[in-house]
C-alpha cells in the first residue's frame, strides 16, 4: 500500500484509541441485524418474492411484503418502498407534496435544510412548480449557536396554520451535530404538546441503523431515506422508502403515481432481490461505515484537525465532517479519497457546478452503485468554511484506506506536514 511509516503509525495510534467504540458498533450491528431478520420471518420472505412484476405491475406480492418488512422495522403503520424515486431528494419531495396543499405551511425547525431541499421548497410563484409556487407556505427557525433546537423561537414560529414541521436528522453541510432518535423524540413531544395534530416529518437519509431505535418509533408522523444510503446495503441499484401514519404514506403514493392508484401499481422489473437483500445487509454494512467515520475522526483529530462529531461521540448518522483551512486542502483530501477507491480511482474530481447544489461542489464517488453514499464517498461544497462530508464504506478496511490514501494525497502535494 506505500504509506509512510509516519502515516501508518497514526492509523495503528488511531485504532488503538478508539478500540472500545470500535467494539461498541459491534454490539449495534448484532442487534440490528436480528431485528431485520424478525421482520423477514415474520413476513415469511421467501425467493419467490423477488421475482419482480411487469406492465403495472398489479399483485407485486414482493413489492406488497417488502413494504410490510419496511414498516415493521421502522415501527410505522405503513410503508412505501419503490425503485421508482431517484434520490432522497425525489423521495422527500414526495413525502412533502403529497400531504401538503395549497394555503398549508411547512416549517423546519432544524435550520435551513440540505441544499437539494431549497429548489424543491422554492420562491412564491417561481413557475418551477416548487412547493411556494404551488401556494405552500414555508418557514424556517434557526438552531442555536450550539446547533440545538431553539425551543423558544420554535414556540413563537409555529401557529395554528403551520400544517407540517420539517425535521433533518443529518448535519448535511452544516458544522452541527446530527440529532439523535431520543433529541427527535423530545421536538415530537415538544410540537405535539402545542399543536396535537401538526405533522411532524423527518428526512432520515443517513440515520437509518445508526441507533436501535428509528424516529418513527419515536412519535414521528412520516419519514423518508434514500436506498443508494444506509438502508439499501450497498446492493440496492437505486430507489427509496417512505414509512409512517398510513394515511400519510399513502397521500404520499397517491402524489407518486397518481390519486386513486397510488401504491397498488408499480413494475418492479428486476430490483426486489437487490432492495431485500440490501436490507438484509444494512446494519452490517452501515456498521462497517460508522467505524470508518471514527477511525477518520481519531486520525484527524490527533493531527490537530476539528472534526465533528469527534471520535467518542455519540453517532446518528454516517458524516464525518473535518474541517480544513483553505480550498486547496479540501480539495486534495476530497482526491485521495477517490484515489483509494476500487472503481474510478484514475478518475480526478474537480469542483462543478452539480444540479441542485448552489456553491461548485467536488465530490469523489468510485462506487458500484452511482451517487451510493454508503459506499465510502466524500464531498463538500466550495465555500467557507473548508469542511469535507466524508461518509461511507461497505468494508471498515476500505473506509481505513481511504483516509489514509486522503492523508497521503495532502502529504505528496505539500499541504501537510507529519512529523
Amino acid at each position: 500500500m506505500n504509506f509512510t511509516e509516519t502515516i501508518t503509525k497514526a492509523a495503528q495510534q488511531a485504532e488503538i484509541k478508539a478500540e472500545a467504540k470500535l467494539k461498541e458498533i459491534d454490539r449495534l450491528i448484532d442487534e440490528n441485524q436480528w431485528k431485520v431478520i424478525e421482520a423477514f420471518q415474520k413476513h415469511q420472505v421467501s425467493d419467490f418474492h423477488f421475482a419482480g412484476s411487469t406492465g403495472y405491475g398489479y399483485n407485486d406480492r414482493g413489492r406488497e411484503v417488502l413494504d410490510l418488512v419496511y414498516a415493521d422495522i421502522f415501527g410505522a403503520e405503513a410503508g412505501l418502498v419503490r425503485p421508482h424515486f431517484v434520490s432522497g431528494t425525489h423521495t422527500i419531495s414526495t413525502a412533502l407534496f403529497g400531504c401538503l396543499r395549497p394555503g398549508d405551511e411547512l416549517v423546519y425547525i432544524t435550520g435551513r435544510p440540505y441544499d437539494t431541499l431549497h429548489k424543491v421548497i422554492g420562491k412564491p410563484a417561481d413557475g418551477t412548480g416548487s412547493l411556494q409556487d404551488y401556494g405552500i407556505h414555508y418557514g424556517e427557525v434557526a438552531l442555536t449557536s450550539a446547533g440545538k433546537p431553539d425551543w423558544e423561537a420554535i414556540k413563537e414560529r409555529l401557529t395554528s396554520r403551520t400544517t407540517m414541521v420539517g425535521i433533518q436528522r443529518s448535519r448535511g453541510y452544516d458544522w452541527r451535530p446530527a440529532f439523535t432518535v431520543e433529541e427527535i423524540g423530545e421536538m415530537v413531544r415538544f410540537v405535539k404538546n402545542l399543536y396535537p395534530g401538526m405533522i411532524v416529518f423527518v428526512d432520515n437519509c443517513y440515520g437509518e441503523f445508526t441507533e436501535l431505535l428509528e424516529p418513527t418509533q419515536a412519535g414521528v408522523d412520516l419519514m423518508a431515506g434514500s436506498l443508494i444510503k444506509n438502508p439499501g446495503g450497498g446492493v440496492a441499484s437505486g430507489g427509496g422508502y417512505i414509512v409512517g401514519r398510513a394515511d400519510l404514506v399513502e397521500k404520499a403514493a397517491y402524489r407518486l403515481t397518481a390519486p386513486g392508484i397510488g401504491g397498488e401499481v408499480g413494475a418492479t422489473l428486476g430490483t426486489l432481490r437487490g432492495m431485500y437483500q440490501g436490507l438484509f445487509l444494512a446494519p452490517h454494512t452501515t456498521g462497517q461505515a460508522i467505524k470508518g467515520s471514527v477511525f477518520a475522526s481519531a486520525v484527524f483529530e490527533d493531527l490537530g484537525f476539528d472534526t465533528h462529531p469527534r471520535w467518542q461521540d455519540t453517532r446518528t448518522d454516517l458524516i464525518q465532517a473535518i474541517r480544513f483551512t483553505g480550498a486547496e486542502h479540501l480539495i486534495a483530501f476530497v482526491q485521495g479519497i477517490q484515489k483509494a477507491s476500487a472503481v474510478d480511482a484514475h478518475v480526478v474530481p474537480e469542483p462543478w457546478d452539480m444540479p441542485g447544489y448552489e456553491h461548485p461542489v467536488i465530490m469523489a464517488a468510485g462506487t458500484f452503485i452511482q451517487g451510493g453514499s454508503l459506499e465510502l464517498s466524500a464531498d463538500a461544497p466550495i465555500r467557507e468554511p473548508y469542511i469535507a462530508y466524508m461518509q461511507g464504506g461497505l468494508t471498515y478496511s476500505h473506509a481505513k484506506l481511504g483516509v489514509l490514501c486522503a492523508l497521503q494525497n495532502m502529504v505528496e502535494k505539500g499541504l501537510l506536514q507529519l512529523d
